[in-house]
C-alpha cells in the first residue's frame, strides 16, 4: 500500500481550524490556533471480554482448538462426554462425536478442520490420540505415557507437543508428535499439571503456571525444541486456566483457580506478564481457542456448577466508533419520526414540551444541513417509523390524543394510508426498509388501560404497502424501546418501559417469532438505535437517569462503546443508519434540543503537536 508521503507528498496544508479534508496520518497547520495537527485513529486502550454463543452441551475439563471465529470444543465431563462442537464466531454447531468419551484431555489444532484430541481420563488414564479432519475423528497412535490433566500443549495436528499432566502422579514428561508417532523428549524442569500452554509448533512452547500436586506454582518455562528453560513468572499463580494457541512470543491466559475460581486475564509479550481486564464470569476447568493475543474465546468450565457460556476476547487496539457534532434541526424537538441514513435522512414531527409545541415539519438531511420540505398531514410525535429518505412510513403516535394513523412518504409528499389494527398506541417500535415493507411492535395504550402501570403492549404488526396484519407478539410488552434495528423480517427490540419498570430486555425477530436474547448492559427506555438487521445494532442514550451510553450488538451480545457527546433521552425512533454510520436526532437533555450527533466507526481524533 502506498504511504501518505507517496500519495500526497510532503507539503503541509495551511487551514484555519481543523482541516475537514484530512486523512489518517496527515499533518496540517491550524492558522487560527497556530498549531500543527494530525489525524490518528481511535482504538481501544485495553482489551475486553464480551458474551458469545453458548455451547449446546455445557461441560468442564473439555478440550479446545482452532481460532476466534472457527473454534472447536470436544469431550469433557461430567459424566464423560464425546460431543464435538464448532464455533463460527456467533454460535456453536454439533458435529460428529469423538470416538472415546473422556475428560481432562488436551487439544491441539489451529483450525476447526484439523485438530488432535490427546489423552484424558474415563476412569483410567488414557493415551488415546484422535485426529480430526473437519468431519470425523480417527484413532491414531497413542501417547507413550497415558495421562490426563495436562500442563499444556503446542503445535498443530501434524507437529504437536504435550507436556506435564498426571499419570500415577504429577509428571514433567514431554512428548513430541510428528504426524504419525509420539516421541519422548526432555522433561519440564518442574513437574506440573492443569496448567496453560502456548505455541504453534512442536519446537517452541510455553508451559504456564499450574499445580505441582500440592499447590499452585507461578513459574513459566519456555521450550526451544530441545530443552526447557525458566522464564518470567505469572503475576497470579493458578491452575485449571486456559489459553488459545498463540505464538510463544505473544499470548493471553485466562480463568482458573487460585484456588478460588478466578476471572483473571494476563497478557504475555514474550518477556513479561501483565494483568488486564477480567473475564465476565470467573471459571475454572474451561477451554480456549485463538491464534493471537488480541483474539481468543473461552468456553465451558465450572463455577459452582457446569457452564455452557462462551466469552470472546478482543485485545487493545481495536477500532472504536465516536460521536461528533452534526447540523442542528430547524427546531428543538424530541421523539421525532426518522428514516434514512447518516448522509440521507428524514426527520418529521416531534414535540417540544418546553414551548410547548407539536410539529408536522419534515426535514431532509444530506450529511451537512437540513432542508424543510412538505409537512405531515397530522402533527404528531412518539410513534414508529420505517424506510428511507425517499420512501418512509410514520405510524401511530401522539397528537394528543394517542392515534393509530399511518402516513406514507414518497420523497415529496405524505399520504394517509391504512391505519394500524391496534388502536391508541404511542411509544411503539418500528423497523423496515421502505413504505411498502415495515414492522410495528410494542407501545403504550393509555385509553384501554388507564392508570398505572397502563397498557404496555406486546402487539406486532407487519405492513405490505396497503394493510397491516397482526402477527406473533413480543414476549415482553413494553413501550419506549430502542427500535429501528433492521427490516420487517429481521429486527431487534431493546430495552424500554415494561409493566415491571425499565428493562434491558432484547428480543430478536426472524420474520415469524420474537426470541429473547442477551439483555442490554444498561436497562433504559427512550433510546435511539440503528442496525441493518437482527445480527448488528447500536443503542444509545435513554433514561433513567439520562445517559449517553452507547452499546453495540454483534448478533449475540451487547458491548459498551464510546458515549454520546451529550447525554439525552426521548430519542425513540430518532435514528436510522448502520453500526458504522448513524444519526441521533434531537431529544431531551433536558431541555429539549435541536442538536444532532453523527456516529462513525472506525473514527479518528485530531491530535495537536506540542512544543
Amino acid at each position: 500500500m502506498a504511504t501518505y508521503k507517496e500519495k500526497v507528498g510532503t507539503a503541509v496544508v495551511n487551514y484555519a481550524g481543523d482541516y475537514p479534508g484530512a486523512v489518517e496520518g496527515e499533518l496540517w497547520y491550524d492558522s487560527t490556533n497556530k498549531d500543527f495537527k494530525y489525524l490518528y485513529p481511535n482504538v481501544s486502550s485495553a482489551g475486553s471480554w464480551r458474551t458469545g454463543g453458548d455451547l449446546n452441551t455445557g461441560r468442564w475439563n473439555l478440550a479446545g482448538a482452532g481460532t476466534y471465529t472457527a473454534g472447536l470444543a470436544f469431550a469433557g465431563g461430567e459424566p464423560y462426554k464425546n460431543e464435538t462442537e464448532s464455533y463460527n464466531g456467533t454460535s456453536w454447531t454439533e458435529l460428529n462425536n469423538i470416538n472415546n468419551a473422556r475428560r481432562n484431555l488436551t487439544g491441539i489444532g489451529t483450525s476447526n478442520t484439523a485438530a488432535l484430541a490427546i489423552g484424558g481420563y474415563d476412569g483410567s488414564q488414557r493415551g488415546y490420540t484422535e485426529t480430526w479432519n473437519g468431519t470425523n475423528w480417527t484413532e491414531v497412535n497413542d501417547l507413550n505415557t497415558s495421562r490426563s490433566l495436562y500442563a499444556g500443549r503446542s503445535g498443530t495436528n501434524t507437529a504437536g507437543l504435550v507436556f506435564g499432566g498426571y499419570d500415577t502422579n504429577v509428571t514433567a514428561k514431554t512428548e513430541s508428535w510428528n504426524g504419525t508417532n509420539w516421541t519422548e523428549v526432555n522433561d519440564l524442569n518442574t513437574a506440573r499439571n492443569i496448567a496453560g500452554g502456548m505455541g504453534q509448533t512442536n519446537t517452541a512452547a510455553l508451559g504456564i503456571s499450574g499445580s505441582n500436586g500440592s499447590s499452585n506454582v507461578a513459574n513459566v518455562e519456555s521450550y526451544n525444541g530441545t530443552n526447557w528453560a525458566e522464564t518470567t513468572d505469572v503475576n497470579t499463580a493458578r491452575s485449571d486456566g486456559a489459553t488459545g494457541q498463540t505464538p510463544t512470543t505473544s499470548g493471553v491466559w485466562f480463568g482458573g483457580a487460585e484456588p478460588a475460581v478466578s476471572a483473571k486475564t494476563e497478557l504475555w509479550d514474550g518477556t513479561s506478564w501483565t494483568e488486564t481486564t477480567d473475564m465476565s464470569t470467573a471459571r475454572k476447568q474451561l477451554a480456549g481457542a485463538g491464534l493471537a493475543q488480541g483474539n481468543a474465546i473461552a468456553f465451558g468450565g465450572y463455577t459452582t456448577t457446569t457452564v455452557a457460556s462462551t466469552e470472546e476476547w478482543t485485545g487493545a487496539g481495536a477500532p472504536l466508533g465516536a460521536w461528533s457534532t452534526g447540523a442542528n434541526l430547524s427546531s428543538a424537538k424530541r421523539s421525532v419520526f426518522t428514516a434514512g441514513t447518516q448522509t440521507s435522512a428524514l426527520a418529521a414531527g416531534g414535540s417540544n414540551d418546553d414551548t410547548p409545541a407539536i410539529f408536522a415539519t419534515t426535514e431532509l438531511y444530506d450529511g451537512t444541513s437540513w432542508t424543510e420540505v412538505n409537512d405531515l398531514n397530522v402533527a404528531k410525535f412518539q410513534g414508529g417509523t420505517a424506510g428511507t429518505q425517499t420512501s418512509a412510513l410514520a405510524f401511530a403516535g401522539r397528537t394528543p390524543p394517542t392515534v393509530r394513523t399511518n402516513e406514507s412518504w414518497n420523497g415529496t409528499n405524505w399520504t394517509e394510508v391504512a391505519d394500524l389494527n391496534t388502536p391508541n398506541r404511542h411509544g411503539l417500535g418500528g423497523a423496515g426498509i421502505s413504505n411498502t415493507s415495515a414492522l410495528s411492535f410494542g407501545g403504550f395504550d393509555p385509553v384501554t388501560f388507564p392508570g398505572p402501570p397502563g397498557g404496555r403492549l406486546p402487539n406486532t404488526e407487519t405492513w405490505n404497502g396497503s394493510s397491516w396484519t397482526e402477527v406473533n407478539d413480543l414476549n415482553t410488552g413494553r413501550t419506549d424501546m430502542a427500535s429501528g434495528h433492521g427490516t420487517a423480517t429481521s429486527a431487534l427490540s431493546s430495552g424500554g418501559n415494561a409493566a415491571t419498570g425499565i428493562v434491558g430486555v432484547t428480543e430478536s425477530w426472524n420474520g415469524t417469532n420474537w426470541t429473547e436474547v442477551n439483555d442490554l448492559n444498561t436497562a433504559r427506555g427512550g433510546s435511539g438505535s440503528a442496525g441493518a438487521d437482527n445480527t448488528s445494532g447500536l443503542v444509545f442514550g435513554g433514561t433513567p437517569p439520562t445517559t449517553g451510553k452507547t452499546e453495540e450488538w454483534n448478533g449475540v451480545s451487547w458491548a459498551e462503546t464510546s458515549d454520546m457527546t451529550t447525554a439525552r433521552t426521548n430519542l425513540n425512533g430518532a435514528l436510522r443508519g448502520t453500526t458504522s454510520a448513524s444519526l441521533a436526532v434531537g431529544g431531551n437533555v433536558p431541555p429539549i434540543t435541536a442538536a444532532v450527533e453523527e456516529w462513525t466507526k472506525p473514527s479518528n481524533t485530531v491530535k495537536t503537536l506540542t512544543d
